[in-house]
């Protein structure tokens, strides 16, 4: 075994005669990682580091003009057979270093070379700007010597005393937060109002200030420098940043570890702080101030810095606890030596590690991350659109670009023009080629099953709801609910003292009225037809008033179940006439009540409905059969029932002005589905379950097109 790359390579001739060196000002130190041992060689001129295992660094350190590069290899073939990487990574690890700026020439035209690799290195870091163009970094100040001169007070807080006050005031926070939850739970609804955005700002600044200090302060206590403090654009925010790669040069990995969360731990101090002015203050702006900072420096310190998968504090802590250096582009190597030996067959193709462990780690963690990182960028883009709907655009383009078209076109290159694929391109080409018709054939071709799903409420087809036919005070409950009932059967009564003194009152003004016609017969004829009329409207008055009073007794309007489970809240109050008391449900026929969003509309009437079934929630292995289904064909925005929205804690969108919880924030279009009896499954008015409708299957391109066009439709009208 001869190292990772192929012995002999056909570009060798390019470099064997060159006679190089390390440039002096280079330094270099001793690491371990998982036992093994790396070298790091730092430049102090552009404060970069770089890591090496000792094979290479074998070879490295004998580098000079006075042999050339062939007389060196040859050397550390005789002195470690076993080790000494093959020609083509020593071409690699060469062209690292002359791009890296680290190696010197003894021949005249090498500060011309100098000038020419520091002018590809300069268009190198330009495109990575314009590659993440939405982190970029902007370098302001030195602040090595501050920290140097603060150095007596950084020891005294960075220290275990220091340790022991930060747990005592995240503890103390965290009991704060939890015995006022609720408050803080209903403040967050409020973080992104636009009267709370320069707030948040505000502490968004500061926080982070005082974050990429914590690193800079940890780096300098352990012998570390820092020479960069700036502002860095996230996503076109200016907010500070440092640089603490000297770090990287500690030999041992707790420091390192230290430097790295020494951020998180500055922000969870941050929060438990101001957690105490919080929980002190009334509403003002102090207190939303306090409220933000406790917000930042907790939600998004984990969602983001202690996250792994994207590169910042959490990843090099990852790196650190798991003695991995350099996992994302380890990984990528990884991901990239297992296309190019088991794909493409390229056999002299080996792994950046031999540990069977560490290369799944590395598989996971490069799979894992990519899509984290596309799922992040996402949303990013999606959330500065919904401001700026212009400056999103160029983002998505941007990133299309960067994404989509740059490393196809790559990609294609290195299949027609990579040396390493010199004697297996045509099965590189074929594999390729056929993963991508495979990858064609899914996306454009090959159908699948569609469908989607819709909430709703079991009802009864024959339900009768209850309601107050006269106003009055509740008084008995004559029939339990759950009981069943028969038409016309008495199920609770009310009292109306007003409505039974208007019926005494109407009966005495019959008696007089009669008393005065019979005197009328006797004594002026002409009197009688007014105290006519005044009788039938006295009588129309009795009539109403009995009336009232039968309706005061609230009856049964067919046979079935009694169900009013609200009873129980309205002895002695008052209830007004029109006020819904319950349903009388017959228990033989079902359907189901099901709300389809704007959303699925179009697929409701523009496809072929091909299956309709429905589950019930708690019996949802069951499936139950639809022996017909009906879909009103106009929108609505008032629910069958409060229990499939968001009051109900269903899924629906209700509006929150809306106590009763039934009217939605969107219309909707409504499908009732009549459902067959099943003896597994009870079918009970008021069951909440979904129907799931099946659709023609089709190619997965046209769900991914359907989606985007509703997203931009949806969101930006487009």
């Amino acid at each position: 075994m001869t190292g990772q790359g192929r012995t002999f390579s056909e570009s060798w001739h390019r470099v064997a005669g060159l006679r190089i060196g390390l440039r002096p000002t280079v330094e270099i130190r001793k690491q371990y990682f998982r036992g093994e041992k790396w070298y790091v060689l730092h430049d102090p001129f552009n404060n970069q580091f770089f890591r090496f295992r000792p094979e290479s660094y074998a070879f490295i350190a004998r580098l000079s003009p006075k042999q050339s590069v062939e007389e060196v290899w040859q050397q550390c073939l005789e002195l470690f057979p076993d080790q000494t990487p093959g020609q083509e990574d020593v071409i690699r690890l060469l062209s690292q270093l002359y791009y890296a700026n680290l190696l010197y020439f003894t021949s005249r035209p090498d500060s011309a070379k100098i000038f020419e690799r520091y002018t590809k290195r300069r268009q190198r870091e330009l495109q990575s700007k314009l590659m993440s163009i939405m982190f970029m970094r902007l370098p302001l100040f030195d602040p090595d010597r501050f920290l140097r001169h603060s150095m007596p007070l950084l020891r005294l807080i960075i220290s275990p005393l220091g340790a022991v006050v930060w747990l005592a005031v995240i503890a103390i926070a965290v009991k704060l937060v939890i015995e006022n939850w609720s408050m803080a739970f209903d403040q967050a609804q409020g973080i992104l109002a636009p009267g709370n955005l320069p707030l948040l700002y505000m502490a968004l600044v500061v926080i982070k200030g005082l974050h990429e200090f914590g690193h800079a302060a940890v780096c300098r206590r352990f012998g570390g420098e820092v020479h960069t403090m700036g502002i860095m654009l996230l996503v076109f925010t200016p907010l500070p940043y440092m640089d603490a790669t000297s770090s990287w040069a500690f030999r041992e990995r707790w420091p390192r570890i230290l430097v790295g969360a020494a951020g998180i731990f500055i922000e969870m101090l941050l929060a438990g702080l101001a957690v105490f002015v919080w929980v002190q203050t009334g509403p003002g702006a102090l207190h939303s101030l306090a409220y933000n900072v406790m917000f930042i420096a907790s939600v998004s310190t984990i969602l983001f810095n202690a996250n792994p998968l994207l590169r910042f504090d959490g990843y090099y802590i990852l790196s650190d606890l798991l003695d991995i250096p350099n996992m994302h582009a380890r990984s990528k190597g990884h991901l990239r030596h297992v296309v190019e030996k088991y794909a493409f067959g390229y056999k002299d193709s080996h792994s950046p590690t031999q540990r069977p462990s560490e290369a799944a780690l590395l598989s996971l963690f490069g799979i894992f991350s990519l899509i984290y990182r596309v799922v992040i960028f996402t949303g990013i883009i999606l959330f500065v659109a919904d401001k700026f709907l212009l400056v999103g655009l160029i983002m998505a383009i941007i990133c299309i670009v960067s994404w989509g078209l740059i490393p196809i076109v790559r990609f294609a290159m290195y299949l027609a023009s990579n040396p390493r694929l010199a004697r297996t391109r045509p099965r590189a080409l074929v594999v390729s080629g056929t993963f991508g018709a495979l990858v064609g054939f899914f996306l454009f071709v090959c159908p699948f099953p569609q469908s989607f799903k819709a909430p709703g409420v079991m009802e009864s087809e024959n339900l009768t709801r209850v309601f107050a036919q006269a106003p009055g005070l509740f008084k008995e409950q004559l029939v339990a609910s759950g009981s069943y009932v028969n038409k016309g059967e008495p199920l609770l009564m009310l009292v109306n003292k007003d409505i039974e003194l208007d019926l005494v009152s109407a009966q005495a003004q019959l008696r007089e009225t009669l008393a005065l016609m019979a005197q009328a017969r006797q004594e002026f004829v002409a009197n009688l037809a007014p105290l006519q009329k005044r009788l039938k409207t006295v009588k129309t008055r009795i009539t109403d008033c009995e009336n009232w009073l039968e309706d005061l007794t609230v009856r049964a309007g067919q046979s079935g179940i009694w169900h009013a489970p609200r009873l129980r809240e309205l002895p002695g109050r008052w209830v007004q006439r029109g006020a819904y008391f319950g349903d009388v449900v017959d228990l033989k026929a079902f359907y189901l009540a099901a709300v389809v969003s704007q959303d699925e509309a179009s697929r409701l009437f523009q496809d072929h409905i091909e299956k309709v079934s429905v589950r019930i929630k708690g019996q949802a292995k069951e499936k139950l059969k639809v022996t017909q289904y009906h879909i009103i064909p106009f929108e609505q925005k008032k629910l069958p029932s409060p229990a499939i929205g968001w009051r109900g804690g269903g899924v629906i969108a209700t509006s929150f002005k809306d106590e009763s919880g039934i009217i939605t924030q969107e219309p909707f279009f409504r499908i009732n589905a009549s459902l067959a009896k099943q003896k597994n499954v009870h079918l009970l008015h008021g069951r909440t379950g979904i129907i799931r409708l099946g659709l023609p299957p089709k190619p997965l391109y046209y769900k991914l097109y359907r989606n985007l066009r509703q997203l931009l439709q949806e969101r930006y009208r487009l």
